[in-house]
């Protein structure tokens, strides 16, 4: 974290600077840029996200009188914990959470077969696949981290709660327009003063973070479509006193006759969360109609664990559920003869997918769908990017809910059916199958198996071989470093904050950095100096030169033989009012924990550029001699400030210039 930027500033650094007083959030403007609808994990993402630029008004509503106090979701997966490093707030989750570290399996006893008995243990999360672990989390908990970033932003930001939503109508005639509020919502007050009456909010966009029945959703006329698998499961979380062995780990437990349970211990040492296995449903039955009570549940529970006693002391909270996955069509308001416009309002989270809660993955997915439309309507909206950006919201996040559907209805299916063993069916699933499918789709379920299609947004990989271990599409893998500056080992990926802004990671070649000639030189030359530099082409006019694109080198010589003032100067811009130098640009392999360069392949000979999303995925591997393709790449998706861009070069005229000159 930096700070005292603009001047000495007492006081927790975490809270921004605000200068205006603090808004009432008890009354609804009529006029914002962003209205977003549900305060749930993927509400709350976005918010958070636009929360950080005072030059938008945002707006996030909630039907409930008041914050989450008792979470359905509670697990965090490592790329998910990642990400809130970026908010700022991994180490509060890291503090408080249950850290998942193995998982054990348990099976019917071979020669008793009403006896369980453990049959495997793994580790949960393979090694270096990241530097957070999976976690376990109460989801309310996750709302109030979200929840203070929100109100410690310039902003103030707090959700209106005591608002349902009524309907919403885009205006065609200013559809096109989307400088325009386009769309107009109306609300109904659920609170006691003013019960039942009308608010009229008119918004830029509107995005339905408002759950699987959603009624941003029904508005834009679209359907969750899908199946189910007519079968039962309750899930409790409880205190309770047993004496089963591995009720402090992740366990999957398969019973002969009585089914299934999954134990997920939660936070604090004492709680765990069980997911019962119950019955099968007849077609098109909810679980609903079977009345099923909480002593049912735990009678269903203790049969499964068998010979094991668990003594239920008490339920913080309980539910029932029958399984399905069910998708809409597409995440936004265009259909597909919608040429002329761009969208107006999304949805995201439950409202555009669902599915059960078994891998641990809705939260996850819900909180990415945020983080990724996030991004994009702070670009459009502060000018940054052109409004068809927001297209590529729907065309990312509609392929990887699809993923995660599919993934889903196959690890659901493995849990709920027979068992191939002794007293259980013939022609059942071998227990073993159940763990190889965990241990094959771990990654998967840690949340780093993503990968975004090429597109605008994400380059091809004719450069793979440059960085074997950053693959174009997927996260940002972060890995050790040693800061220049002041010797400080840090995570090199933790530098980049939920800010909205690009980050170009140079890795120098082995040429010595301080050589004029070198082409870590050359490039940092170009990025300031060339009016074809995209930190010139789209910079605002007064804005500090990393405003938008944040440039971070990462030099193969050790630390201690590198001299500050004979880098790069862009690598230590003026910044502010005073115009201090920002010190934590470059950094050196840590030898003590892993040299980065072995850790993710880099070209020693010849090193790269690596182009990260503000949502923390790899855009782009380049040579670090492509200064052209650099620009046309950020050409193609920003509106440039200083200059007209047909001056520049396209990514067809790039490529082929650079390639010409590199044969």
């Amino acid at each position: 974290m930096q700070f005292h930027l603009d001047g000495f500033r007492p006081g927790d650094p975490a809270i921004l600077p605000q200068t205006d007083a603090k808004p009432d959030f008890t009354v609804l403007p009529p006029v914002v840029d962003v209205l977003i609808v549900g305060c749930g994990p993927a509400g709350l993402t976005l918010a958070a996200q636009l929360a950080s630029f005072p030059d938008i008004t945002t707006r996030i509503v909630e039907q409930k009188g008041g914050p989450l106090r008792v979470g359905q979701a509670d697990g965090i997966a490592c790329r998910t914990v990642e990400m809130f490093e970026a908010f700022g707030f991994a180490e509060r989750v890291l503090k408080e959470s249950y850290w998942v570290n193995e998982t054990v399996f348990w099976k019917p006893d071979v020669l008793k077969p009403d006896v369980i008995v453990r049959h495997g243990r793994i580790d949960d999360v393979e090694d270096g696949l990241s530097e957070f672990p999976h976690v376990i989390l109460n989801q309310a908990r996750v709302h109030d981290f979200y929840l203070d970033i929100m109100r410690n932003s310039s902003t103030q930001l707090e959700p209106t709660y005591g608002r349902r939503f009524v309907d919403l109508s885009v205006d065609p005639t200013v559809s096109a327009d989307t400088s325009s509020p386009a769309v107009t919502v109306r609300l109904e007050r659920l609170d006691t003063a003013h019960l039942g009456k009308i608010e009229t909010v008119r918004a830029r966009f509107v995005v339905g973070c408002d759950g699987a029945r959603s009624g941003v959703r029904q508005a834009m006329g679209l359907t969750l479509r899908g199946d189910s698998a007519n079968q039962a499961w309750g899930v409790m979380d409880v205190l309770a006193v047993t004496d089963f062995p591995d009720i402090r780990l992740k366990s999957v437990i398969q019973s002969a006759q009585e089914g299934s349970i999954l134990i997920i211990p939660r936070e604090g040492g004492y709680m765990v969360r069980i997911y019962v296995e119950l019955e099968k449903l007849s077609a098109d039955e909810r679980v609903a109609s079977r009345n099923i009570s909480l002593e049912r549940l735990i009678a269903a529970a203790q049969r499964i664990l068998h010979p094991y006693v668990l003594e239920v002391k008490e339920v913080a909270w309980w539910s029932v559920y029958d399984i399905g996955q069910r998708l809409c069509d597409r995440f936004d308001d265009l259909s597909d003869d919608q040429a002329d416009r761009e969208p107006r309002v999304f949805i995201a989270g439950d409202a555009g997918h669902t599915h059960s809660p078994k891998a641990g993955l809705g939260m996850n997915v819900s909180m990415q769908d945020g983080f990724n439309l996030g991004w994009k309507l702070a670009a459009v909206l502060r000018g940054q990017s052109p409004p068809d950006l927001l297209r590529s919201y729907s065309q990312e996040r509609h392929a990887i809910a699809r993923e995660l559907i599919e993934f889903d209805r196959q690890w659901a299916r493995m849990l709920s059916a027979p068992l191939k063993s002794p007293g259980g069916a013939a022609d059942g699933v071998d227990p073993a199958a159940i763990q190889r499918h965990f241990v094959r789709h771990g990654r998967y379920t840690a949340g780093t198996a993503t990968r975004y299609a090429p597109s605008r947004l994400i380059g091809k990989e004719h450069h793979a071989d440059l960085a074997r271990g950053f693959s174009v599409g997927m996260r940002f893998h972060s890995a050790p470093a040693i800061r220049l500056a002041d010797a400080k080992p840090v995570q090199l990926g933790h530098a980049a904050r939920a800010d909205g802004r690009w980050r170009i990671y140079a890795f120098a070649d082995r040429a010595d950095p301080a050589d004029s000639l070198s082409p870590i030189q050359r490039l940092c030359a170009f990025l300031e100096q060339s009016p074809e530099s995209p930190l010139r082409h789209h910079a605002r006019e007064g804005a500090d030169l990393d405003a938008l694109l944040d440039i971070r080198a990462i030099f193969q010589q050790e630390h201690r033989t590198l001299s500050l003032g004979t880098m790069p100067a862009l690598l230590l811009p003026a910044k502010g009012r005073f115009g201090l130098r920002d010190y934590e640009k470059m950094f050196c392999p840590d030898p003590r924990r892993g040299d980065i360069f072995d850790m993710r392949g880099i070209d020693r000979d010849h090193g790269c550029i690596v182009v990260v999303r503000p949502d923390q995925y790899i855009a782009q591997v380049l040579p670090l001699a492509a200064h052209h393709t650099l620009s046309a790449f950020f050409n193609g998706i920003m509106r440039a400030d200083r200059m007209n861009s047909t001056d520049l070069p396209t990514p067809y005229e790039s490529n082929r210039v650079e390639q010409v000159a590199a044969s």
